[in-house]
């Protein structure tokens, strides 16, 4: 348990916004677990080509995760701006509300109302300049990122926590069944050994035949084998906790393999209270394997 936990949660939040030459940009990260690697990037109408280098920058940093990146920029400076009014889709509009009044609403049309109508209105903007707004946008990004980034690693910490406490737990019980499984082997073995001998009582049969036999089927039962590899695992386990990479996947390969051995000493327990023991068992494994789902 002496590892130190370098978990990053898949979920995660990030923002950051700056004014920077006259354009007032906002990146806004946010994302929750997901199977793959799944990232989206939405930006103005005018400048999609920054979603592929977004993209390309967010994957470097971020492995696994369905990640929504969402990005605003506006112009500050209205002398970009070219504003000329649509003067058809104008008229349509006057017409159509003119309209109204043979339905007994007051015309109290005015240019105020009108210039709430977007439509009317055709904004052109000045040729920007692809590579400077690229570099501001990613310069908040970045800032975004790294607000992000700290977020998924502090609830990977908490997430490391709270799985040590379940492994701990799990060899608990671990722990428990080795103490009572030799016990219930040599109990098993007795039992047996007394029915061979009242079923070969009227038959002439080796005593030592019949012990060895008892002895074969109580190592039948016997589960030393499944403790100690899900010992293995549990370190194992712990030792992937404390990589300085993306461990989700490799952690979930090793909860299956701890329930595998867990259904085995199951299987083969023929003991109430190492029943009892496995049901427990298999509830912290569970428990286990629903955290790790939100492991990057």
């Amino acid at each position: 348990m002496g590892l130190m936990s370098m978990l990053k949660s898949m979920t995660g939040f990030g923002r950051a916004e700056k004014l920077i030459e006259g354009y007032f940009v906002n990146v806004q990260i946010k994302s929750v677990n997901h199977r793959y690697s799944d990232i989206t990037v939405k930006v103005p109408r005018y400048y999609t080509f920054l979603e592929d280098k977004i993209r390309k920058a967010a994957s470097e940093s971020i492995s696994r995760g369905k990640v929504e990146i969402l990005v605003g920029i506006e112009r500050k400076d209205a002398a970009d701006k070219k504003i000329t009014l649509n003067r058809a889709v104008a008229e349509e509009y006057i017409n159509a509300l003119h309209e109204l009044t043979e339905l007994g609403v007051t015309d109290d049309l005015s240019i105020s109302a009108m210039s709430r109508i977007n439509d009317i209105f055709d904004v052109e903007y000045k040729e920007i300049d692809e590579e400077q707004i690229e570099k501001m946008v990613l310069s908040v990004f970045d800032e975004a990122v790294s607000g992000f980034l700290k977020m998924r690693a502090d609830e990977g910490k908490r997430l490391g926590e709270s799985l040590k406490g379940h492994l701990a737990a799990l060899v608990s019980e671990v722990e428990v069944i080795e103490k009572r499984s030799p016990e219930c082997v040599t109990e098993y073995r007795d039992r047996l050994k007394r029915k061979l001998e009242e079923v070969l009582a009227d038959r002439t049969a080796d005593e030592s035949r019949i012990i060895t036999e008892a002895a074969i089927f109580a190592d039948k039962i016997a589960v030393d084998e499944e403790t100690v590899r899900l010992r293995s695992h549990v370190c194992a386990f712990e030792k992937t906790m404390g990589a300085d990479e993306p461990v989700g996947k490799k952690l979930d390969f090793i909860v299956q393999e701890m329930n595998r051995e867990a259904n085995t000493i199951g299987s083969k327990c023929n003991d109430a209270e190492v029943a009892a023991y496995v049901v427990e068992l298999k509830s912290i494994i569970e428990k286990i394997r629903e955290q790790i789902q939100n492991i990057e």
